[in-house]
């Protein structure tokens, strides 16, 4: 077997960089990942950090192997994660159509990201952003079958283009609303219809 088709997995914990910014080596290969939840994020020179896509399962990144362009954001685990490194070679032999397929998904989302920065309220960015979030690897349910998020208010921050500060003040008023529960290091959605209706309000 050719050293251009060797597979290879690798767990990564929460917290963990999988991926710098910087152009990929000549032989770097494509990312899928198997388990657990990862990070797109940009980080600019003060610091400011934005999310611009969570990968989940069977989900590709690193994308930027195929064309070895630079890349301008970290690759970041958030939970304990599972990772396979695919040959570019081999990824497009062998799967080109799933692989076509989620560079599309991908672009859809961030154009989605895109649309919610401009033309949304902080408040329904957020209601977006933690119903996105109940259907992955940092969610759980608690005993009343509400989910449950383990997220801190910078993360959350990053995901809706916006500071800790301004998303503390709005997750309080989510939740003297009752759309959520607050806690440390952890969010409980209490009413996900009213959060879906915040979600697609366009403004």
């Amino acid at each position: 077997m050719s050293k251009a088709s060797i597979r290879e997995r690798a767990r990564f914990s929460p917290g963990e960089v999988i991926l710098y910014p910087g152009v990929p080596a000549p032989d770097e290969p494509v990312y899928r990942l198997v388990s657990g939840l990862v990070r797109i994020q940009h980080v600019d020179e003060e610091g400011n950090a934005l999310t611009l896509r969570f990968v989940r399962p069977g989900e590709f990144f690193g994308e930027e192997a195929l064309a070895g362009l630079e890349r301008g954001h970290f690759a970041e685990a958030l939970t304990e994660s599972e990772v396979e490194a695919i040959p570019v070679e081999a990824l497009l032999k062998s799967e080109p159509r799933e692989l076509v397929a989620n560079l599309v998904a991908a672009l859809a989302q961030g154009y989605e990201r895109i649309q919610r920065l401009v033309t949304q309220r902080l408040k329904n960015r957020i209601a977006a952003a933690l119903l996105e979030l109940r259907s992955t690897a940092l969610a759980q349910t608690d005993a009343e079958g509400r989910p449950v998020i383990r997220l801190t208010h910078d993360d959350l921050a990053a995901a809706v283009g916006s500071v800790r500060e301004t998303v503390t003040k709005v997750v309080g008023e989510l939740a003297r609303e009752g759309y959520i529960k607050s806690g440390y290091g952890k969010i409980t959605l209490t009413d996900v219809k009213g959060l879906e209706d915040l979600a697609n309000r366009p403004e």
